[in-house]
């Protein structure tokens, strides 16, 4: 066959559409797709300061952490030696440069602990005390930090005055070496009181599903309860609200505080606490990936 005959035949309409269509479908898939390892999985963390870490970690925290739990580190902290973007094993603190100890330690610890060898667990934390959930809407952020106290503005710094940017930005990296599995929150306190915060956290889920390319019913939220009732909680009052999360969200699972212990303000947990509600995320999540 010549090389005009060999032309007009790869040039055929239905060799054209073999060619192509198999093209197009290549560069559509999801980003997602082409995770280089899908045993490394990716729990994106947000809140205010419970889910930043409000208690000192202890000498039974910073010891013994498997390299199989990894943080990616979501601002420079040339004290601990690590820069942003970078990966590290997940010793605390997990958040920023100086917070404590948070729920995400021991959901990670205990993770990797349940899970096969050949798992790995890697998490993003970016969280900011005494924030509400409008500071993680991506369209209406700005109106937010504009009026934020004094005392906020340093911590909004440091992630360039856009949490949720920082973290989309991060998650889209960590989708390069894994498999984004879960979103864990933890915040309420300083919406206590607000019907809306259901919807709220709603925009918020849905937005990170839509820029990262993610399917619900392949990635859980799980949102953990305020300091409970039964230890005096002052802003309890919110368990109700976050009760309802799953009404709306319907990949949303409310994850319970009662029993877990408190620092003296009643509004944060102690370090025992914050262990005790890590363990607790982590055991939804696995009776989740056994389903």
């Amino acid at each position: 066959m010549n090389d005009q005959k060999l032309l007009t035949r790869i040039l055929s309409p239905v060799n054209l559409k073999r060619i192509i269509i198999p093209a197009l479908l290549f560069l559509t898939l999801p980003f997602t797709s082409f995770a280089q390892d899908p045993d490394f999985h990716i729990y994106l963390c947000l809140g205010q300061s419970n889910m930043e870490g409000n208690a000192r970690f202890e000498a039974q925290d910073t010891v013994q952490v498997d390299p199989r739990f990894q943080v990616l580190q979501a601002v420079n902290c040339p004290d601990l030696k690590r820069e942003m973007n970078q990966w590290y094993t997940a010793v605390p603190p997990l958040t920023r440069c100086n917070t404590g100890l948070t729920p995400i330690d021991y959901f990670g610890r205990t993770m990797v602990a349940e899970l096969p060898e050949k798992v790995r667990v890697g998490v993003i934390v970016v969280a900011v005390g005494g924030c509400k959930i409008e500071l993680f809407d991506k369209d209406n952020y700005t109106s937010y930090t504009a009026t934020a106290p004094e005392w906020m503005k340093g911590m909004l710094q440091q992630y360039d005055g856009n949490p949720y940017g920082r973290l989309l930005s991060l998650a889209k990296e960590a989708q390069k070496k894994g498999v984004i599995k879960g979103i864990l929150l933890h915040q309420g306190e300083s919406n206590t009181g607000d019907s809306l915060w259901v919807h709220k956290v709603k925009g918020v889920y849905d937005h990170l599903l839509q820029d990262l390319h993610l399917q619900p019913d392949q990635v859980p939220l799980l949102a953990g309860e305020v300091v409970n009732a039964d230890q005096g909680g002052v802003c309890a009052s919110m368990n109700n609200i976050i009760a309802k999360l799953p009404q709306t969200i319907p990949a949303a699972h409310v994850i319970s505080s009662k029993g877990c212990t408190v620092a003296a303000d009643k509004l944060h947990f102690n370090a025992a606490g914050y262990r005790e509600l890590g363990k607790r995320y982590a055991a939804q999540m696995l009776s989740l990936l056994k389903k």
